[in-house]
C-alpha cells in the first residue's frame, strides 16, 4: 500500500509541480527530481523499488511515442544529416572521450567498463528537453533537432551499453561487431515499427469506438518495443517508427479522433513524465546513501566527467556549425545556436536506467570493477546536465536574446493556409455538389467558409417546411466543408515534402485543420 501511495501522491505533485513551475518559469520535470530528492530525507520515508530492468520498458515506450507523434517522416527527410551527426556519431564520441577519461583516472576500472560508463551519460533525454524548450520561446528548429536527437540517440547509447557490459562480464574486450550489431538492430527494428503501424490502422478501421482507438495507441508502444527487444532488436526505434507510421497514414476524415488521442496523449505524456523524474529522485538518493563514502573519494573525478560532457558537446557542435556554412540543411549554424543545443544536452531518464542496470558481479565471481564510482559518475552528470541547464536556461535565453516570437514561422504558415485555401476553393469548384447552389451561395462559400453553415440556413427549396430547411442546409454545410477539408489537407500534406518547406509548419498547419474539421457543424 505504501508503494501505491508513493505513486499517487507523485502524480498528484505532478499536476501541483507544473502550475508552480508555471509560476516560476521553471521546467516541471526539474522541480519534480528535486522535489523527490528532498522528500527521501524526511525520516520514515517509505523506500521504493522498482527493478532496473523495468525501468527502460515502462516508461520509454510512452514518452517516445508521445514525442514522437509531434514529428514525421517529412521532418526526417529534412534533417537527416544532423540528425545523423547528433543522435549517433555524438553519441559515439561522447562515449569515447568519457571513457578515455574514466580509464585515466579511475584505477582498475579497465576499458570495457569504461566504455559502459561512457555510453551511460552520452544520451540527452528527450523529455526533459522537450518540457524545458518548449517554456523559452527556442527556435522551433531547435526543439525539433533536440527533439530528434533524443528519439534515436538511446538506440545508440544501450547498444554500447549493452556490448560493453557484456565484455566486462566474461572477460573479453568490445569489438567491430557493436556496429554490426547496431546496424542489424536499428533495421529489424524499423520492419518492427512499420509492421506495429500497419496494425494499428488495421485495428482502428475495425473499431468503431474513437476511445477505443485511442487507447490502442496506449498499448502499441509497449507492444513494439517488447516484440523488438525480444528479437533483440532496439526497441527505441521501433516504438519511434510506429509513431510515425501511424502519423504518416492519418486520414483526413479520422480528425476528430486524432484531436482526441492529441488530449489524450498531453495527458500521459505529463503523468508520465512526472512520475519517471520523480522516480529519477528517489533513486538518486538511494545510490548516493547505498554507495557512502564513495560519494566523497568521487567528486573529483565526476566533475571532470561533467565538464567534459558539456565540452565535446560543445566542440562537436561547434564543427557542425562551420560545416553548416557549405550545407545549409545543417544544424546549427551560429555560435548562438551551438551554445543553446550544448545547454540543452540534458541527461534524464535513460541515464539513471543504465546506471541502475549495472550488475554486480562478474563471471568470475568478483565485483564489477569500478561499480561504485560508475554510479556516482552517472548521478553527478544526470544532476549536472538535467538541474543546472533546466534551471538557468530562461536566463541563458534572455542573455542571448535568441527568444523569437514565431513571426517567420508564422508567415510560412500563413503562406501554406492560402495555398491550402486555394485547393479547397479549387476542390469545390469542381465538384458536383456545388451545381447544387446558386450563384450567390458559391460566392459565399468561397468567402465565408468558416460562415457557412449560418449562410446555408435558409435551404435552397422553395417548399421545404423550416424543419426541413434546417436539415437541409446543415447536411449541405458538412458536405462542403468536408470536401473543402479534404483538399486543403492534401495539399499541405503534398506541401510538406517539397523542397524549401519547413516540414514543422505543415504539421502545425495539418493540426489546425484537425480543429477546423472538428468545429463542423453536428
Amino acid at each position: 500500500m505504501d508503494q501505491l501511495a508513493l505513486i499517487v501522491g507523485l502524480l498528484l505533485a505532478t499536476v501541483v509541480a507544473v502550475g508552480l513551475g508555471d509560476r516560476l518559469r521553471l521546467p516541471y520535470p526539474v522541480l519534480m527530481l528535486l522535489l523527490a530528492a528532498a522528500l527521501t530525507f524526511i525520516p520514515g520515508f517509505p523506500d521504493f523499488e522498482l527493478a532496473p530492468e523495468l525501468i527502460l520498458p515502462i516508461f520509454l515506450p510512452p514518452l517516445l511515442f508521445a514525442t514522437a507523434q509531434k514529428s514525421s517522416w517529412a521532418v526526417f527527410r529534412v534533417r537527416w544529416r544532423t540528425l545523423l551527426l547528433m543522435a549517433v556519431a555524438l553519441v559515439v564520441v561522447s562515449t569515447a572521450a568519457v571513457a578515455g577519461a574514466a580509464w585515466l583516472m579511475i584505477p582498475g576500472i579497465g576499458i570495457p567498463a569504461a566504455i559502459a560508463l561512457g555510453a551511460m551519460v552520452a544520451p540527452p533525454d528527450p523529455v526533459a528537453v522537450d518540457s524545458v524548450a518548449g517554456r523559452v520561446h527556442m527556435p522551433r528548429r531547435l526543439i525539433t533537432v533536440l527533439q530528434s536527437e533524443g528519439l534515436f540517440n538511446d538506440a545508440a547509447a544501450i547498444v554500447i551499453f549493452q556490448a560493453a557490459v557484456a565484455a566486462t562480464v566474461s572477460g573479453t574486450k568490445v569489438g567491430a561487431g557493436v556496429v554490426l550489431q547496431f546496424v542489424i538492430g536499428a533495421g529489424l527494428a524499423v520492419i518492427v515499427g512499420i509492421a506495429m503501424g500497419w496494425l494499428t490502422r488495421l485495428i482502428t478501421k475495425l473499431v468503431t469506438s474513437m476511445v477505443a482507438r485511442s487507447a490502442v495507441t496506449l498499448v502499441v508502444p509497449f507492444a513494439a518495443y517488447i516484440l523488438a527487444e525480444e528479437l533483440h532488436a532496439s526497441g527505441v526505434i521501433a516504438v519511434v517508427v510506429t509513431a510515425l507510421e501511424t502519423q504518416r497514414h492519418a486520414r483526413s476524415q479520422d480528425a476528430a479522433e486524432r484531436v482526441t488521442r492529441n488530449a489524450f496523449w498531453d495527458v500521459v505524456e505529463l503523468l508520465a513524465t512526472g512520475l519517471a523524474f520523480g522516480l529519477v529522485g528517489l533513486e538518486i538518493r538511494t545510490v548516493i546513501r547505498d554507495e557512502g563514502a564513495a560519494v566523497f573519494g568521487m567528486i573529483g573525478p565526476a566533475v571532470a566527467v561533467c565538464v567534459l560532457v558539456f565540452v565535446v558537446r560543445f566542440a562537436w557542435l561547434g564543427l557542425l556549425a562551420i560545416a553548416a556554412r557549405k550545407r545549409k540543411n545543417l544544424l546549427p549554424t551560429s555560435p548562438k545556436e551551438v551554445l543553446i543545443l550544448t545547454w540543452c544536452g540534458m541527461r534524464g531518464l535513460a541515464t539513471l536506467a543504465l546506471a541502475l542496470a549495472l550488475p554486480l558481479t562478474i563471471a568470475d565471481g568478483s565485483d564489477f570493477p569500478a561499480r561504485h564510482e560508475t554510479l556516482v559518475i552517472a548521478c553527478a552528470v544526470l544532476l549536472a546536465t538535467l538541474v543546472l541547464p533546466g534551471l538557468t536556461l530562461p536566463w541563458l535565453m534572455r542573455v542571448l536574446k535568441a527568444s523569437e516570437d514565431g513571426s517567420h514561422e508564422k508567415d510560412a504558415a500563413r503562406l501554406l493556409a492560402k495555398r491550402a485555401q486555394a485547393a479547397a476553393i479549387s476542390a469545390l469548384k469542381e465538384h458536383d455538389l456545388m451545381k447544387e447552389l446558386p450563384a450567390d451561395k458559391v460566392a459565399l462559400v468561397k468567402e465565408k467558409m468558416t460562415r457557412l453553415h449560418a449562410e446555408l440556413l435558409d435551404g435552397t427549396l422553395k417548399n421545404e417546411s423550416a424543419t426541413e430547411k434546417r436539415e437541409r442546409g446543415r447536411e449541405l454545410a458538412i458536405a462542403v466543408q468536408t470536401i473543402a477539408l479534404d483538399a486543403a489537407r492534401q495539399e499541405v500534406v503534398a506541401a510538406r515534402g517539397e523542397p524549401g518547406m519547413d516540414p514543422e509548419v505543415a504539421d502545425r498547419v495539418l493540426r489546425q485543420l484537425d480543429l477546423r474539421t472538428m468545429a463542423m457543424p453536428d
